[in-house]
């Protein structure tokens, strides 16, 4: 009961000094308000990248081989240089990694280049991003046609230009209809559209729709400058326990085709979606440790505020505390009471600003390509640090509170 009249005590204060109160919440609001926001959009980008990001970009429990890797951490002075010089990726290299994998698996080549792309009557796209692939690739990255069809390994093989077009290359060329058996020109090759793909949505903002697929060994797939060169080898195998397994024979038959001696480091690099992503992984540790850190600043600058309110609080209520313990209340009673009432301040400071990061966090992911989720765990938090806040600064004003003086206190006026 002494807890619910303490709670109803410190409401009432609230009520009457609402300046005040307001102040004295405003630290702690702030705080929780930040930890909430931020950290729901750190949240969602961790999320967004292992899942989606890895999927849309790498394809499920895929392994990539490359000239050098997809993401460069650190110091680019030589290593970078070395890497630049090794030889490229070639359609041979994905012969042979098909030919040495030990259990079944999906072997592709993807090369990706952004070119202009215009159709037979003058209309055109720019910035396309025109991706050569083989037909696996299609399996492996989960590409569905929704009109039309996919090329086919015949088509593949001959290096037929043939192409299938994302959903924005479509419309932009095509408005009318969805362009099936036209032509179009890419870097100034013929090709005819044979199918059009399903929706892909976007990534950060950007448009996945803005993509031609077409096959990697056709007069524009040969976008890099050295012949049967590609982009990537990318290898998925059927059984995602695997993974390991085809890792390891990738590695073996690039170094027997490339006869890489015993002690001969690697000159191609080999990746998997999560260790691509393992940066992600540091930058996201580092702001899930630093974050709160930094909130807890504002959340002390609020516990100070609430103690020295709280403080001035006492001396006003002197006369107060000295009926109360005139008429029999201890010393723990008069510790609670204060106590009391700095956590339901803070307590609802807390709510207060829970209740505008979940506002701001809706804000940012409607208005923002930024993704944003909002933990449970974080709310509860959120709530549990500005109540720990009030429980902390309200101790020194309670304990000096509970050390007047009865009669002194009923003195003052």
């Amino acid at each position: 009961m002494q807890l619910i009249e303490g709670a109803r005590l410190a409401l009432m204060q609230i009520r009457q000094e609402k300046l005040k109160s307001g102040f004295s919440v405003l630290g702690v609001v702030i705080g929780v308000m930040f930890l909430i926001v931020v950290v729901s959009v750190v949240e969602g980008m961790d999320r967004y990248i292992t899942e989606d990001f890895a999927e849309v970009v790498y394809g499920v429990n895929t392994i990539q081989v490359r000239q050098t890797p997809s993401v460069q951490i650190g110091d680019g002075g030589a290593q970078w240089r070395e890497m630049q010089r090794r030889p490229r990726v070639t359609l041979d290299d994905a012969r042979a990694i098909r030919e040495g994998l030990t259990v079944p698996a999906l072997v592709g080549v993807q090369t990706g280049a952004t070119r202009p792309v215009r159709t037979e009557e003058g209309r055109r796209a720019e910035n396309v991003q025109v991706s050569a692939i083989s037909p696996e690739v299609l399996q492996i990255r989960a590409f569905h046609v929704s009109e039309g069809r996919p090329f086919s390994p015949q088509e593949a093989a001959r290096g037929v230009p043939v192409a299938i077009l994302g959903q924005a290359v479509a419309e932009s060329l095509f408005p009318d209809e969805g362009g099936l058996e036209s032509r179009i020109r890419i870097g100034g090759f013929p090709y005819r559209v044979v199918g059009v793909l399903e929706p892909q949505g976007s990534l950060f903002g950007i448009s996945l729709d803005n993509v031609i697929l077409i096959p990697a060994q056709s007069r524009a797939g040969d976008i890099l400058p050295e012949r049967g060169a590609v982009g990537s080898i990318i290898v998925q195998p059927r059984d995602p326990a695997h993974v390991r397994t085809v890792q390891a024979d990738i590695e073996s038959a690039m170094r027997v085709t490339r006869r890489l001696g015993p002690t001969t480091p690697n000159d191609f690099h080999i990746d998997t979606a999560e260790e691509s992503l393992a940066f992600w992984d540091q930058i996201s540790t580092v702001l899930f440790i630093a974050l709160p850190g930094l909130v807890g600043i504002s959340l002390v600058v609020g516990g100070i505020v609430i103690m020295n309110i709280m403080l001035v609080s006492v001396m006003e209520r002197t006369r107060e505390i000295g009926v109360r313990k005139a008429l029999g209340a201890r010393r723990r009673d008069i510790i609670s009471q204060f106590l009391v009432e700095s956590t339901t301040l803070s307590g609802l400071g807390a709510l207060i600003g829970v209740a505008i990061g979940i506002g701001l966090t809706a804000i940012v992911r409607a208005t923002t390509p930024l993704p944003a989720a909002i933990a449970p765990h974080w709310v509860a938090l959120g709530v549990a640090l500005g109540m720990t806040v009030g429980i902390l600064s309200g101790v020194y004003p309670a304990v000096q509170a509970s050390r007047l003086d009865p009669v002194e206190a009923l003195r003052r006026e």
